[in-house]
């Protein structure tokens, strides 16, 4: 297996970004291979100026930035893209000045990213910190049911999916994803190990798959040091116990997308913690391939190998084996990459 074709640019030059810092990219490819790009901006993560912004690649160049969505004085965070089976474009948002108080917005575009809806709530009334999905994108089931990574922070972390039947009108929660805890404090994660025991405050920012045999599974951020997993076998309603995947983690972003084959091609900081912090180093960036529905993985390539912040990658493919990626780029900039994946 191999990449071939790799292209990788900036979407933005440092005169015409329009924000300071950006981070946590998303983005998908439309059927006329226009590729829309969505993250947060602004002085920094947190801030009261920061808004949602995107750009599209058309014939192969980047439009100039712009703002998609804005709440003055409020921040902004972790947009979503997905489409929906007529094409028309979801981008889901959160707001709130902390991560336990967000609520999740959702505008639709039916142009291929060029106009939004005005802005909707997408479960309203919801206090709960956030549904929909949190950083990944949604998978649509083979019987079409739409699955979103979702995630709750506040003193725990925990894990689940909402659940659309209706492709994405209405949402359903899932049950919670099971997670042995083997303790709170963040600063202890040098522990004896066991598969199903996890340090910290635990699991968030799911991705997706669903395998040829109907079976969902999800791989998960921790304060373990490693990338959780967990399987369900009645289409995301309830879930496995999470276990580790003995894939290192450095308590920061992932994501996957699964091939035409099966194939599944998971972008990650192949790093652990610190001894006995909670973080680790987010360099290299690497892209790995797995043969054997997520079991093992085998190294690709690396994207970033320099000291820095090369992270929060988002990952899509379509029906030619092309693979697209964005990653943050030492919070300021997105890098966006592509490639042939032959095997």
């Amino acid at each position: 297996m191999k990449a071939v074709n790799f292209e990788q640019e900036f979407l933005a030059g440092q005169e015409e970004k329009g924000f300071e810092s950006g981070h946590a990219s998303t983005l998908v490819e439309t059927k006329n291979h226009v590729v829309v790009a969505a993250w947060f901006g602004g002085s920094w993560e947190k801030g009261a100026d920061v808004a949602i912004w995107m750009s599209r690649r058309v014939d192969g160049i980047w439009e100039t930035p712009r703002k998609a969505a804005e709440v003055r004085g409020t921040a902004m965070w972790n947009p979503v893209l997905f489409q929906k089976k007529d094409g028309t474009i979801q981008l889901f948002y959160k707001v709130g000045e902390t991560i336990a108080e967000w609520k999740t917005w959702y505008m639709e575009s039916g142009d291929e990213g060029v106009t939004f809806t005005e802005p909707r709530e997408l479960v309203p009334g919801d206090v709960s910190g956030g549904r929909g999905p949190v950083k990944n994108k949604p998978i649509r089931l083979a019987d079409g049911t739409v699955l979103a990574p979702a995630s709750l922070e506040g003193g725990c972390w925990d894990a689940f999916v909402d659940i659309s039947k209706d492709d994405g009108e209405t949402w359903e929660k899932s049950e919670l994803v099971p997670v042995r805890r083997g303790g709170y404090d963040i600063y202890t994660v040098d522990q004896p190990y066991n598969k199903y025991r996890l340090f910290g405050k635990g699991i968030i920012q799911p991705t997706l798959w669903q395998d040829g045999e109907g079976a969902v599974h999800m791989f998960l951020r921790s304060t373990s040091s490693r990338i959780f997993r967990s399987d369900s076998v009645d289409g995301g309603r309830t879930w496995s116990m999470a276990y580790d995947t003995g894939l290192p983690n450095n308590n920061s972003g992932i994501d996957l997308t699964k091939l035409p084959n099966g194939d599944l091609i998971l972008v990650y900081n192949p790093r652990e913690n610190l001894p006995n912090y909670y973080k680790g180093p987010r360099t290299p960036l690497t892209v790995a391939v797995s043969k054997d529905n997520g079991k093992s993985f085998e190294k690709l390539m690396d994207l970033e190998t320099g000291h820095g912040n090369y992270c929060y990658p988002s990952v899509i493919c379509n029906e030619q084996n092309e693979v697209m990626i964005t990653y943050t780029w030492n919070r300021d900039n997105i890098v966006f990459c592509k490639f042939q994946y032959e095997e």
